[in-house]
Formats: structure tokens, C-alpha cells, sequence
């Protein structure tokens, strides 16, 4: 298979040279020197050189978050927080094809994906107008004489957050925004593997907007150094992060120090289900690139596909032919549907489940296997996957696998394949496909699962909250529930009579 890529001039920003930390509005080398490679999926050459943050430049810049946080900062108005976010959302608006065209380069989303989304110039504006809304209570109190309280909101201090690399420059705006709307400071660690959106959007911000110095650090790295000794770090308040659920558990023990606050965004393994009377015009492309968009690496992909039995062979059949349709190749292929898989790490992983669902007895209608052929053979490309004769007990029905890898299971009843959805320790994403709006409502409260999309998956607004149960995560990403998040309760006592 031969690709052909867009016709276009890369962006100054990806000229090779080595790219720095953004510590206290400033570039600046690791404390130790040490770069690592970023590699462009599709081909797999080398992009340029990262700075190897590590403990000591975390460090630094929890040092110029603080700083920030009780010095200039703090001084800013509500009205000015949401200015500077209004100017952000401006700022992306401008820049947006530049940032998507670098994390098309960096970790090979389709240039042709659609925008939007909540990490998006819509979520930028959502955020700002929280900005002046956080009020607190005038609360009666059953005291004798004459004690009024009342309560404020106040920004709870220095946030670590770390990020995918599944939608760096669209993870990277998610975070920042309630950060800058409630008036905490920053320390961004993106993950290792695609880490140049989040770098340009540091510049660009420091080139064009007017925020105090330190307010937004961005250290690169890795996850066992940098990002360790982020979460552990006692002078950091609250930790935001997304990604596996693992890690998730090794922030909470890590976060035992100074009991920061913490929000977690983890995995999922998230059924979809598609019932007999479904409009499987609908429901076929929809369930397929619920699990295929994205190349399968995103948290809630919808890679248990629950099919009622009446038309499970027909629901195989007309997958598997949209797997085989869909056009997979370089990034910036303007006709490119499925792009590459982030690294060599994530293919091996993405292969090995491969391996392990043929040698479990499942059974592939379509893809199965790396594509070792022409120019894709350079880069880490899977086929889009359909494996049917998939049991609830299989490794590829129980494990997160971050690919583009549907297993597909008969069910035959509502309550049946309710329990058979909820036996998971994830509960991020749902679907549901059926034209029965009772069935629809019953099964949307039977999942266990924090969002149930139904005729429709994978739709998120910055105003609607997006968080898991059990091993899915803690807390809220989006909407006014995410603001709280970021913001501590005082409780004040006046004795008026004093």
C-alpha cells in the first residue's frame, strides 16, 4: 500500500531543533541535560529531540506555580481570568489546523479527523464564563446572637496534570481550562510520546497572551521520573489524570504524602450493545468507529460490541466489510481513515492481544494482523480488527487494548446483557442501538458506566460531565461538576456584635 500526504509546508514549529521545558514563562534545558526522541508513527523516523525532564525540573516548576499562584496571579480579577480564556479560545481558533497538523506528525491522528470536541475553542469559552460564577453561601445558622456565616470558593492551589498522548493538543486545553477559570496555576506533564502540541500551544501562549510568568509549566518526560515525582511532590495540591487505569492506582499511593486532591480519567472496556430492532444503517458504522476511530486509542471505545442474536451474523457481516472498507494509512493522507498506532510499544501490545484472542478459540472476519506491506510497513499500522466466537471470559473481552479491535458477542435478552456489560471493573463509556425508547432508558439505567450514549457514541460538550465508575476514575472532567474539582470551601464566622 503506497500513501500519499498532504501537499503542505510542516509548520515552522516542527523544524528539528530540540525542543525545551516551559518553566516560569521561560525555555529552558533539563537540569540533566538528556533529550529523547519523538517519533512520527507513520513512518517511524525521528521528528526531533525532547527535553528528559526528571525530578529536579519538576521541581523548578512547581516552584513558578507557586510563585504565581500567591503572587500576581492571585491578583487577577474574575473578569480578567475569563478574558485571558476568552483570549485563549481566540488564540486556538487561529492555530487550530497548525496544532492538529503537529499532533497528526506526532501521533498520527488522521489529518482528516473532525474537530471540535471538548478540548476545543467551544470548551475555552464554556470554562471562561465559570470564571465569574463561582460564588459561595450566605447560610443561616442556628447559633444564639447575632453570628452570620457565610462561605467562599477559592482556588485550590498548585495543579499537577498529566496527559495522553492519544489527543495532546485536545487533552492539554481540557486541562488547562478549568485551571485558568478558577484561578489555580499549573504544571502540565504530556506523555512521552507525543509531547510537541502541548509545546506550541506553551508558545504560542507565551507569545500572545497576558498572564503572569509561571501560571502555565509544561516539563516533558517520562512517567517513572517526571510524572512520578509530580504526583508525589508535597507542595502540589491536587492532581488531574488521565489515562490507565494502573497508573491511576500508583497515583493514589503516591498522592498519600500531603493527601493532595486527586481526579482521576482512566480506562474503560465499554460495551456496546445493538438490539434486534436497531436501524443497523445506523447502528453498523456507528458501532464499528466506536471502536475503530481513533485507531481504537481511545478511553471509551466501544470494543465489546453486544449483539442481540436475531442479527448477529448479519451485524458480523456488514462490520467486518466496513473494517475491510475503511482506508488505512499515513497520517497526513488526506484520504486516510485509521492511522498508525502512537509507538512500537503500543503495536507489540496491540499485537500480543491479537495473538492471545486466535489462541483463545476467537476467530477473525476481518484484520487480524500488522500491515507489513509498502510504506505502511515503516510504521506501526494495525488493520481495523472484527473477531467473532469471542466468550465473556477471553483477554479481548476483559482488557482495555487501545486498538482497533472489535470483539463481537451474542446476547439474548436485556437483563442478560446488562449483567454480562457490568461483569467489568471498568465503567467509563455505554452504547445502546435500538428504536425502542423504553428498552433504551432500562438499559441506560441498568450500565454501570459514567456516560451511556444511545443511536450515537462518543459525543461529548464541555458542559456535559464526563467522568467513570469503579476503575473508570474518580471525579468529573467536564461540565460544572469539574469546576468543584479545582476549588476548596472556606467557611467564614463573623460575631456581629463583637
Amino acid at each position: 500500500m503506497t500513501a500519499t500526504v498532504e501537499k503542505r509546508t510542516p509548520p515552522a514549529f516542527l523544524d528539528g531543533h530540540p525542543k525545551q521545558l516551559f518553566i516560569g514563562g521561560e525555555w529552558v534545558p533539563a537540569a540533566s541535560g538528556r533529550t529523547f526522541d519523538s517519533i512520527n508513527p507513520s513512518t517511524g523516523e525521528v521528528i526531533g529531540q525532547l527535553a528528559d525532564g526528571d525530578a529536579a525540573d519538576i521541581d523548578r516548576a512547581v516552584a513558578a506555580a507557586r510563585r504565581a499562584f500567591e503572587g500576581p496571579w492571585r491578583k487577577f480579577t474574575p473578569a480578567q481570568r475569563q478574558n485571558v480564556l476568552l483570549a485563549l479560545a481566540e488564540l486556538v481558533d487561529e492555530y487550530v489546523d497548525e496544532l492538529r497538523f503537529i499532533d497528526t506528525f506526532d501521533m498520527g491522528a488522521p489529518v482528516s479527523r473532525r474537530r471540535g470536541g471538548s478540548g476545543s475553542p467551544e470548551g475555552l469559552r464554556y470554562f471562561a464564563g465559570w470564571a465569574t460564577k463561582l460564588s459561595g453561601e450566605t447560610i443561616p445558622n442556628s447559633l444564639p446572637g447575632s453570628i452570620f456565616s457565610y462561605t467562599l470558593r477559592e482556588p485550590v492551589g498548585v495543579v499537577g496534570s498529566i496527559i495522553p498522548w492519544n489527543n495532546p493538543s485536545g487533552m492539554s486545553l481540557t486541562k488547562i481550562a478549568p485551571v485558568l477559570a478558577t484561578g489555580c496555576t499549573m504544571v502540565l506533564k504530556p506523555a512521552e510520546q507525543a509531547c510537541l502540541s502541548p509545546l506550541r500551544l506553551a508558545e504560542l501562549i507565551q507569545e500572545k497572551l497576558d498572564i503572569p510568568p509561571g501560571v502555565i509549566n509544561i516539563v516533558t518526560g517520562f512517567g517513572h521520573t517526571a510524572g512520578a515525582a509530580l504526583v508525589a511532590h508535597d507542595d502540589v495540591d491536587k492532581v488531574a489524570f488521565t489515562g490507565s487505569s494502573f497508573t491511576g492506582q500508583e497515583i493514589v499511593r503516591a498522592a498519600a504524602g500531603n493527601l493532595k486532591r486527586v481526579t482521576l480519567e482512566l480506562g474503560g472496556k465499554s460495551p456496546d450493545v445493538v438490539f434486534a430492532d436497531a436501524n443497523l444503517e445506523l447502528a453498523v458504522p456507528g458501532a464499528g468507529m466506536a471502536v475503530f476511530g481513533n485507531s481504537g486509542q481511545t478511553c471509551v471505545a466501544g470494543s465489546r460490541v453486544f449483539v442481540e442474536r436475531p442479527v448477529y451474523e448479519e451485524f458480523i457481516e456488514r462490520v467486518s466489510e466496513l473494517a475491510r472498507s475503511l482506508r488505512v494509512g499515513n497520517s497526513l493522507d488526506p484520504e486516510t481513515q485509521i492511522g498508525p498506532l502512537v509507538s512500537q510499544g503500543q503495536l507489540d501490545r496491540v499485537t500480543g492481544y491479537l495473538d492471545s484472542a486466535r489462541s483463545e478459540g476467537a476467530q477473525a472476519t476481518a484484520g487480524g494482523a500488522r500491515i507489513v506491506e509498502g510504506d505502511l510497513a515503516k510504521g506501526y499500522f494495525v488493520a481495523p480488527t472484527v473477531f467473532r466466537d469471542v466468550r465473556d471470559e477471553m483477554r479481548i473481552a476483559r482488557e482495555e487494548i487501545f486498538g482497533p479491535v472489535a470483539s463481537v458477542l451474542p446476547f439474548d435478552s436485556v437483563d442478560e446483557v446488562a449483567r454480562r456489560a457490568n461483569n467489568t471493573r471498568f465503567g467509563l463509556g455505554a452504547g445502546c442501538w435500538t428504536r425502542d425508547v423504553s428498552k433504551a432508558h432500562r438499559l441506560a439505567a441498568l450500565i454501570q458506566s459514567g456516560s451511556v450514549w444511545v443511536n450515537t457514541y462518543g459525543l461529548m460538550d464541555p458542559a456535559v460531565p464526563f467522568g467513570g465508575y469503579k476503575m473508570s476514575g474518580w471525579g468529573q472532567e467536564l461540565g460544572s461538576h469539574s469546576v468543584d474539582e479545582y476549588l476548596s470551601t472556606k467557611a467564614v464566622w463573623i460575631n456581629t456584635d463583637a
